[in-house]
């Protein structure tokens, strides 16, 4: 039973990615900040037995070795990068919300970087933390839930923290992916589209369950000759 570990397991995607996986009778970690406040996610878990719920503080590296610990003989044949955030500051938490802290001419350096760290440093660190576990997995994967914001050739203005993040995640994760190859551990991020969720907003198109089955689909199809790529969730593949 392949054994799927996917952070900011809470709500939004990380929870649809959780219930498509568990539903498939694959084994589940499902982490997050405060388990004890998970309420959807523990319900889930009462219905799926593959479910293990975690604790993890994506930008605390002692959080994550506790982790680690705790995971050390367990096989991760894939890992899901999803947690983050886009903005650091107390107001906005989408981007329809003008968060002028991302504004040049109003930017908030401090907010900038929380983003930075959370979207950028946190999941590259942690896929490094976990990277014994995946070696276990013949097979293993790593995939990074970035955004096509992120993309230098179509960059707009504002949300510079978001931008930037996702651009610098993007930028990191094509690097390591060469160092990955030779371990036999597939790289890829993947853009989910605009999706209804806290982040993307009500005002998004596409459900939750759409997008999550989607890159399921474009997950599953990963080829090494693929590794480092960046994708859209259809798995048609996104220019830098």
């Amino acid at each position: 039973m392949p054994t799927v570990l996917i952070t900011g397991a809470n709500r939004g995607l990380g929870l649809e990615f959780v219930r498509q996986y568990a539903a498939d009778t694959n084994r589940v970690i499902a982490c997050c900040r405060n388990p004890h406040q998970a309420t959807e996610l523990a319900t889930l878990a009462k219905t799926h037995s593959g479910i293990q719920i975690e604790s993890l503080e994506i930008d605390n590296q002692a959080s994550m070795d506790a982790l680690s610990k705790h995971l050390q003989s367990s096989v991760i044949d894939l890992l899901i990068n999803n947690a983050g955030i886009f903005t650091g500051g107390e107001k906005a938490v989408n981007a329809t919300d003008g968060d002028t802290g991302q504004i040049f001419g109003s930017l908030d350096p401090e907010a900038w970087g929380k983003v930075l760290r959370i979207n950028t440093i946190a999941p590259i660190i942690f896929a490094e933390t976990m990277l014994p576990n995946l070696q276990r997995s013949p097979h293993a994967k790593i995939i990074n839930i970035t955004s096509k914001m992120g993309a230098i050739g179509e960059m707009g203005s504002g949300s510079i923290a978001y931008r930037t993040s996702k651009a610098a995640l993007n930028a990191a994760m094509r690097a390591i992916s060469h160092d990955l190859k030779s371990k036999n551990i597939i790289i890829a991020n993947l853009h989910p589209g605009w999706v209804k969720t806290d982040m993307g907003s009500q005002n998004a198109p596409l459900e939750p369950r759409d997008s999550v089955s989607a890159m399921r689909k474009a997950i599953a199809t990963l080829t090494p000759e693929q590794t480092g790529q960046f994708f859209n969730y259809d798995g048609k593949i996104i220019a830098w």
